[in-house]
Formats: structure tokens, C-alpha cells, sequence
């Protein structure tokens, strides 16, 4: 349910902006959707689970808000993370 330590630094160094960086939204996008996709697996087999589906909800909005603010601050940036993650059809 929860990813490695290991998985989070392979985003962080995919995603990251410049050496160091965990801060940018293309990081925290990219780790909550490992999060969020770790969730919904993990709700195929438990759909009973109010808590953790009350914390998949928080992450998603959390999500599409980085995303907007990515999306008014640098349209090219938006559009590369979205076909990066995979996330827009």
C-alpha cells in the first residue's frame, strides 16, 4: 500500500527539476500518483475500506491542485507531466 523508500527516490530523480529538488509539482504529482494508483489497487480487494478511500479522495484533490497550479504557472510544463504520467486521454 505504501512505497519503498527506494521507488521514491527513482520519482523524485525522474521528475526532479535539478539535482536535489523534492519540492516541485512534477515531483509531488508524480509521487502521489504512485500513491494513489498503490490505493486503487489496493481497493480491489478491500472495498470496504472508508478510511483509506477518505485518503485516496484527499490525494486526488491534492493532485488535480498541483496540477492547476502547474497548468497556470507553465502550460509546457503541464503538458509534459501529463504525458509523462500518463494521467489525461
Amino acid at each position: 500500500m505504501t512505497i519503498t523508500a527506494e521507488k521514491k527516490q527513482e520519482i523524485i530523480k525522474d521528475n526532479a527539476q535539478a539535482k536535489g529538488d523534492t519540492g516541485s509539482p512534477e515531483v509531488q504529482v508524480a509521487i502521489l500518483t504512485e500513491r494513489i494508483r498503490n490505493l486503487t489497487d489496493h481497493f480491489k480487494n478491500n472495498h470496504k475500506d472508508n478510511h483509506s478511500r477518505r485518503g485516496l479522495l484527499m490525494m486526488v484533490n491534492k493532485r488535480r491542485s498541483l496540477l492547476a497550479y502547474l497548468k497556470k504557472k507553465d502550460v509546457e510544463r503541464y503538458n509534459a507531466l501529463i504525458a509523462k504520467l500518463g494521467l489525461r486521454k
